[in-house]
């Protein structure tokens, strides 16, 4: 079912997890793809596997002025842009205490000022076209207070004060902007909480699969007419919080 046939799609962090389970999916659906991300071999590999066009494109969304490269580069590439799902992302967890302060500005760089700055140059891209999808990846952590989360929970929350305003600000241009917050998922962003020989948050209970969250975003790109699925929290059955 091509549901987003003649649809031109970017996908950050597409190199794995939830990313790469997204761009499949939306493949899949029929949309033009172009995946995003630091890892050129896996995005070449990537976009051999689902064809359509795929267009991948390295680029380091933390270093300045990447967001107006990825706007240069979808609009050179693709013409013109239809969903941007904004999906890298980084997670740091540590009590005040072992907080390396060298980590906050990447941090800052990759969960916050990467996608306000993607969302916003976008945005106006889709509402000079009068229509388009914007989705950003939070996580329920925005809603968890416990400890060690307080930078990566607390730059989640901005986001989703940042998307609801933004669907705000939006309404009635013809571009939709949702937020997707997984529960515990199972990828790559507890690599680092494990090579510092921490359990991964994912060894805690039975968690989601990338592909459970890809569903999401793209039932939320699927929306026509005058829905806009604007926010989908997607928790693990397990997760009791």
């Amino acid at each position: 079912m091509t549901t987003l046939a003649g649809k031109n799609a970017i996908v950050t962090g597409a190199s794995s997890g939830i990313g790469e389970a997204t761009a499949r999916r939306l493949a899949a659906a029929g949309a033009r793809v172009m995946l995003v991300a630091r890892r050129l071999d896996r995005l070449e590999g990537l976009a051999t596997e689902i064809g359509g066009g795929a267009v991948p494109l390295a680029l380091d969304l933390g270093a300045a002025g990447a967001a107006q490269a990825l706007l240069d580069a979808a609009t050179r590439q693709l013409g013109k842009v239809d969903i941007l799902v904004n999906n890298a992302g980084i997670l740091r967890t540590s009590h005040v205490d072992a907080f390396d302060l060298a980590e906050l500005e990447p941090l800052i760089a990759i969960n916050y000022t990467a996608v306000v700055e993607a969302s916003i140059l976008f945005a106006r891209h889709m509402k000079a076209q009068g229509s388009g999808q914007i989705v950003n990846l939070s996580s329920i952590g925005a809603s968890i207070t416990a400890a060690g989360t307080g930078i990566y929970g607390g730059l989640k929350a901005a986001l989703d004060r940042f998307t609801d305003v933004l669907r705000i600000e939006l309404a009635g241009s013809g571009v939709r902007v949702g937020l997707v917050a997984p529960g515990t998922t199972t990828t790559e962003i507890f690599a680092d909480m494990k090579n510092k020989g921490q359990p991964g948050w994912d060894e805690y209970i039975p968690p989601m699969v990338p592909d459970d969250i890809a569903k999401a975003i793209l039932f939320m790109c699927e929306q026509t007419g005058n829905a806009n699925a604007a926010r989908l929290h997607i928790y693990a059955t397990s997760e009791s919080f």
